[in-house]
């Protein structure tokens, strides 16, 4: 769940060379001149940053490193209870520290001989068609700030639990990272807005929110459930409907809301013939197909 418009806060680059992230008014940290310059200087260095240099350094306080190994504990137990196998057992692999936020490079690092995907920084928004088209290649887009520590279980933006907790545990897997690769080579071969629209959402109700049958329980292994504290507790009971490509690739979503509608894969054989197989031979043509069906 993310403040509409604050999906990602905007960052102008001034003329002088100096970095401005724009938080809302109602930002948690809005009145935080400490964690503002914090976060001007994090969003200047993945602005700086060229492909295939070790990702910056970035900096965090004590209280930033306390929200961390907070979070990481309490979505632990409950990953136990919610999240499926293939989710626990790739983060058993990855190893991610919990009393400290680990460097973009040190994810890479513990990521890339697991599965070859790497991190790389991102400011802030970065462009549909590139963020997609880069997992192709193993790379994902990432921030490095953290939530404000007066609210350790709230943000109003993706920050580094969502893109690590939530996405690196994922990318962990073989069988999730191939689906990342796969949503990657189809968001570089659709040529419409339209069709890399639909593609998008596709990955938005499956690799951030999707839910899968384990065991005869309901089980999630979308990041951006498994990220959030709050939505983790609540997915169960929200509308729960069959994975379907025309659904997913047409239904609108709030982004300022916990997500009241999910579609549930059976199993994991399922999620990678039905969504696995869309990504891998998917165009404008059959997407367009797919959306005219009946």
């Amino acid at each position: 769940m993310f403040e509409e418009a604050q999906y990602f806060a905007p960052v102008a680059k001034r003329e002088d060379g100096s970095v401005t992230v724009e938080l809302a008014s109602s930002h948690p940290g809005f009145a935080d001149e400490v964690y503002r310059e914090r976060r001007n200087a994090i969003a200047a260095l993945a602005l700086n940053y060229q492909l295939g240099d070790p990702v910056p350094h970035a900096e965090y306080t004590e209280e930033e490193h306390q929200v961390w190994a907070l979070v990481s504990r309490e979505l632990a137990v409950k990953h136990q209870r919610y999240a499926i196998r293939e989710f626990l057992d790739a983060g058993e692999r990855l190893g991610l520290p919990k009393d400290h936020i680990p460097q973009l490079q040190e994810v890479s690092d513990r990521l890339y001989p697991l599965t070859g995907f790497r991190y790389i920084p991102a400011a802030g928004l970065v462009p549909l068609r590139e963020f997609y088209g880069v997992l192709a290649d193993g790379y994902f887009h990432s921030t490095q700030y953290i939530r404000h520590h007066s609210v350790p279980f709230y943000t109003p933006e993706p920050d580094i639990i969502h893109e690590v907790i939530g996405h690196a545990n994922t990318l962990a897997s073989d069988r999730f990272a191939e689906l990342y690769r796969l949503a990657g080579g189809a968001a570089r071969r659709v040529e419409s807005e339209g069709a890399l629209q639909f593609v998008s959402k596709v990955f938005w109700f499956t690799l951030e929110f999707g839910v899968m049958r384990e065991a005869s329980e309901l089980k999630a292994y979308g990041a951006g459930i498994l990220s959030s504290y709050g939505e983790i507790e609540e997915f169960r009971g929200m509308d729960i409907r069959p994975l379907d490509l025309k659904a997913m690739g047409t239904t609108e979503y709030d982004i300022t809301k916990y997500q009241d509608v999910l579609f549930e894969a059976m199993s994991f054989d399922q999620l990678e013939d039905v969504v696995g197989s869309f990504w891998a031979t998917c165009d404008d043509d059959s997407i367009a197909r797919i959306v005219a069906e009946g």
